[in-house]
């Protein structure tokens, strides 16, 4: 187990410096870097951990400022500007000899004249450095009488940041897309959010936006409506017909093939395209966008926007073979063979069984699934659908597919869930909509059986009620049957809506490509270990500094399909990833992850967010809320109109000068 030498951080002091019996101190950070070089400290916005005695505090606080203020700090203020050069020039006079006593005085007090910076990256700077000057003092005065530094065995690599940059899966800079809405320069912020993420009018509409959970403002009273925000700046291109201003990089030779065009497959092929590389995209639906256009309504989804999104990305030259189920109509093996390298993004468009009696029986009305229903019903096949819905799930999926079916004439629709509203996985924005929209909810119930009538036709269900118990591996609490609670609901549709799962049946097990019952697909990673010998997870169970290739020589996977059925920004952040492997590998600079991945992985599982923190502000300023059509009607028979409108330019410049700009840097000593 790792022992803290010296911690500073949060403001809690563990000095284990002179020997004795050790305090105990344990943080988020793995034992070792990149798996075998051991992470020896940690810098950043709340104080120093130190693992290794001999790391050189007064050399790589100087680094690390001088990083600061060369790379990152914006200029727009003084006390930023000037303070944090002149600290740099303080702590580099100090470690090369021509430093005195006073320039530790000097330090002491522009930091605390930082502190009126115009955003929180500079004041949070100096949190490590005064806790450096106040705790290794004796080391700045060696340096000042003249001895050397020892530190040459280190390397100091840093991390530009900021809560919610970090806690989107597809670490967007947020805080720069934000200022740049507030400044008016629309062009700007989407170019910001299209550096990580190439579909900006999807995830400015249906991203779960997982950011605003991080937001700092919200310590002060609400946090940012970041997702809204990004729509604004891609509405505004799209409203006044602008051409995107991004340019490939001259062709390469090699090619990429991709399977699926789901978010994953077109962040992959769009990152790859500015680099120059040829994608083509193998997609079984006859449309692109993946679970976006068949998943998700088009009253939360307008599919022009969506499609103007991926005519974008092809724009750049990415080819999209439609109505081409891989295995089928083309095999694994042939895509190995015609492409250079391949990624594997098939969505996770398979159902899972209800499990409960009657429904393998082949009754009309029993629906395979929500996504199969959602699908037929965005495509224009039959959906099979009756007058009475009764859709079984918690999740998304479930509430599009009771609202969709009031769209598509049913007269009553029900959705049944174990657990209470408040456990659902649900966005609550969502059931809030459908609640509106007059769909029925039942809550902590079960189906146990499927009724029908001596047509074979589904006429209803049996359920039974359920107690919530201690809680399960989940958190929630487990829900529990109650004995004689049985009851009955008419319907003449139902519809399980509990999951999905990808469909890797194209897979050959020639192929050498390991999957896990979960139906994902197993890809290589670092084995990064914590202080309890544990391997790191992140937030979703996957393993840390994930390469995304699979055993299978030249054969990637990212998506739903390697990380689980998660969301769209997740998705994105994948293909993302995946496609600057891809690149380094098709260069022959192997699948290795860069430092600036592995430091985006490690602060991931750190967690730069304090829920507990105190931040201070002049005055309180109320979020807005972007228009929103409201009523039953909007879910009238054949109205898939949109039901958010999104905000006025006036709202999105009153929402961006709520931003904190929160950056924060991180710097590890390996």
């Amino acid at each position: 187990m790792a022992e803290v030498v010296f911690s500073s951080w949060g403001r809690n002091i563990v000095d284990n410096r002179k020997g004795g019996e050790a305090k105990p101190a344990s943080f988020k950070l793995p034992v070792t870097y990149d798996g075998e070089r051991p992470l020896s400290a940690f810098i950043g916005w709340d104080g120093i951990i130190v693992y290794n005695k001999d790391v050189d505090i007064p050399v790589m606080l100087a680094e690390y400022m001088k990083r600061a203020q060369e790379k990152y700090v914006c200029g727009k203020c003084t006390p930023g500007k000037k303070g944090t050069k002149v600290i740099m020039d303080a702590l580099t006079a100090i470690v090369e000899g021509r430093g005195s006593e006073a320039d530790l005085t000097s330090i002491e007090d522009v930091c605390q004249v930082i502190g009126h910076a115009k955003c929180t990256l500079c004041p949070s700077c100096t949190v490590p450095v005064l806790d450096a000057v106040t705790h290794f003092r004796d080391a700045f005065l060696n340096y000042i009488r003249g001895a050397k530094s020892l530190s040459s065995e280190f390397r100091y690599i840093e991390k530009y940041t900021a809560p919610c940059m970090d806690r989107c899966p597809a670490h967007i800079d947020i805080p720069a897309y934000i200022e740049a809405i507030k400044d008016y320069r629309y062009d700007v912020s989407l170019q910001a959010v299209r550096d990580s993420m190439p579909l900006p009018s999807v995830c400015g509409r249906v991203c779960p936006h997982p950011c605003e959970t991080a937001c700092r403002r919200k310590n002060v009273d609400e946090p940012i409506s970041i997702m809204t925000l990004k729509r604004t700046a891609s509405d505004f291109e799209w409203m006044h017909e602008r051409k995107p201003p991004m340019l490939p990089k001259p062709r390469k030779g090699k090619t990429i093939g991709i399977v699926g065009a789901g978010p994953a497959g077109l962040a992959a092929a769009y990152y790859l395209a500015l680099e120059g590389y040829n994608s083509t995209i193998y997609e079984t639906l006859p449309i692109g966008g993946g679970m976006v256009a068949v998943g998700i309504p088009p009253y939360r989804q307008p599919r022009n926007l969506l499609q103007r999104d991926i005519d974008i990305i092809q724009s750049m030259g990415v080819e999209i073979v439609y109505n081409c189920r891989v295995g089928k109509d083309i095999s694994l093996d042939e895509l190995r063979k015609k492409h250079d390298a391949v990624f594997l993004a098939p969505g996770a468009h398979r159902s899972k069984p209800m499990g409960v009696e009657g429904e393998d029986k082949g009754y009309k009305g029993f629906l395979t699934g929500g996504i199969d229903f959602l699908r037929n019903v965005y495509l224009g096949l039959p959906s099979g659908m009756g007058k009475k819905v009764f859709v079984v799930g918690g999740g998304n999926t479930a509430i599009d597919c009771v609202r969709v079916a009031l769209r598509e004439g049913a007269e009553e629709s029900t959705l049944v869930y174990r657990r209470s509203r408040a456990e659902m996985p649900a966005d609550v924005w969502e059931v809030d909509g459908a609640d509106d929209e007059g769909v029925r909810f039942e809550f902590q119930v079960l189906p146990t059986k499927v009724i029908a009538n001596e047509q074979n036709e589904v006429v209803g269900v049996e359920l039974i009620r359920m107690a919530l118990g201690e809680p399960d591996a989940s958190g929630r609490r487990r829900p529990e049957p109650m004995p004689g609670s049985e009851f009955v609901i008419e319907c003449d549709t139902i519809i399980p809506a509990i999951g999905q799962d990808a469909d890797l049946s194209f897979i050959p097990a020639e192929a050498g490509i390991d999957t896990t019952k979960w139906s994902t697909i197993v890809t290589k990673y670092v084995p990064l270990k914590g202080a309890d010998g544990k391997d790191l997870k992140d937030g979703m169970g996957n393993m840390l500094s994930r390469t995304l290739i699979t055993d299978c020589d030249g054969v990637f996977a990212g998506g739903d399909a390697e990380i689980g059925p998660l969301t769209v920004v997740a998705c994105i952040g994948s293909g993302h990833r995946a496609a600057k492997v891809i690149a380094r590998y098709l260069e022959g600079k192997g699948v290795e992850l860069t430092d600036d991945e592995r430091m985006e992985d490690i602060l991931t599982y750190f967690g730069v967010y304090d829920k507990n923190e105190k931040v201070s502000w002049l005055d309180s300023a109320s979020r807005e809320h972007q228009s929103e059509i409201h009523g039953k009607e909007r879910a009238s028979k054949g109205n898939y109109c949109e039901v958010e409108l999104g905000f006025v330019d006036s709202q999105a410049i009153r929402e961006a000068e709520r931003c904190l700009r929160c950056y924060r840097i991180a710097m590890v000593a390996v």
